[in-house]
């Protein structure tokens, strides 16, 4: 969707600063918000969280941090599928007569959740391209969840290589199944992006999945 998340190519939104020796986590409860988001039964689809945090208002959206985005978007996740209500949210505590089929994650499984491995690769039809082919980024402007940025569609690129195929983020975001498809990682040019004042020698390189491409 064409929200304030897509930040890609975009100007006058500060400078990008490192932190020297940054830690994994500033504040405690950051710590938490993860860990509730691993340990949450939402974390069965990923895309549909990424949404979640792309539906946040753009104004909100650029005053919260890392964190507090993904504290948001759980937390809508969480009453839109049932497993809290409001009301348990805004008091904190499970309402005793509640009647909702959430899952427990017991202390004894906290382990082996978190270590727990898993893998968007899957089959699908052969691939349409191959190494060296010229392709360009389809114009679209869907009002849901997509992994095409902005700032490439429309411009045309190169297969650099072929990722076999993966599960399809703008159809598993919205329930309705996985819909895998073939991966590409496709090169373009800074100057096809940025124009001539661009350097002649840089490019960037992208993963996109075959619905967001089209022969040059």
């Amino acid at each position: 969707m064409n929200g304030v998340h897509d930040m890609g190519g975009m100007e006058n939104l500060g400078q990008v600063a490192p932190e020297a020796d940054e830690p994994v986590f500033h504040f405690a409860w950051e710590g938490r918000v993860h860990a509730l988001s691993v340990a949450s039964p939402t974390r069965r689809n990923i895309d549909e969280g990424r949404h979640q945090r792309e539906k946040i208002p753009g104004p909100e959206y650029l005053a919260m941090s890392y964190y507090e985005k993904w504290f948001r978007g759980l937390s809508e996740l969480l009453v839109a599928h049932g497993f809290v209500t409001p009301a348990e949210l805004a008091s904190g505590r499970a309402a005793p007569d509640a009647a909702k089929a959430t899952p427990v994650l017991l202390a004894l499984d906290v382990a082996s959740r978190f270590a727990r491995t898993g893998s968007y690769i899957r089959e699908a039809s052969p691939p349409l391209f191959a190494e060296g082919d010229a392709v360009c980024a389809r114009d679209l402007n869907p009002s849901g969840h997509t992994r095409l940025p902005r700032y490439v569609r429309g411009r045309k690129g190169v297969i650099m290589s072929g990722r076999g195929a993966h599960v399809f983020p703008d159809s598993h975001a919205h329930g309705r199944g996985e819909d895998p498809w073939p991966l590409y990682t496709v090169r373009f040019a800074a100057r096809d992006l940025w124009g001539e004042a661009a350097n002649a020698r840089d490019s960037v390189c992208l993963d996109l999945w075959e619905p967001y491409l089209e022969p040059a």
